[in-house]
């Protein structure tokens, strides 16, 4: 797999996470689509929580500890300096392992109690697809939602 090409992917969800993340503040932090659904605050967690709890299967280790995954919102989210320090780290640690991992490395399979068994590349690609669905959520909830 072309390092630059994975590099490239990871800039272009960053570029689109931050885009998104730069609108939040203290007054639409609440803001959810719906009363069933997370609030944008819970959900920017839920990205940097589960960015570093997907890496562990990578072989990174973290502290993180899960408070967003099989939760519902009940103000986790409400640090939101906290919750974006999490999300740029997520990036920073994706940044790292794609610089130092080698070509034959994205073919290796690991196991996942979520996926099974899949390629380092497929966990790697699920975690920025994980980040843009999320975003895609928070950005609608600041343009629709209260």
């Amino acid at each position: 797999m072309n390092k630059q090409m994975i590099l490239d992917m990871l800039d272009q969800s960053y570029s689109n996470t931050e885009r998104v993340l730069r609108k939040l503040n203290a007054e639409n932090i609440h803001f959810r689509l719906n009363p069933k659904t997370g609030s944008a605050g819970f959900i920017v967690r839920h990205i940097g929580e589960s960015m570093h709890l997907l890496t562990t299967f990578l072989g990174v280790s973290t502290e993180v500890k899960n408070t967003t995954m099989g939760f519902i919102d009940e103000g986790q989210g409400l640090a939101l300096e906290e919750s974006r320090k999490l999300v740029e780290n997520g990036y920073e640690i994706l940044r790292t392992y794609a610089i130092e991992a080698t070509e034959e490395s994205w073919a290796e399979m690991i196991e996942t109690p979520f996926f099974g068994s899949v390629s380092r590349l497929r966990l790697f690609s699920h975690i920025l697809f994980h980040n843009s669905y999320h975003i895609g959520q928070i950005a609608l909830s600041l343009a629709k939602g209260a």
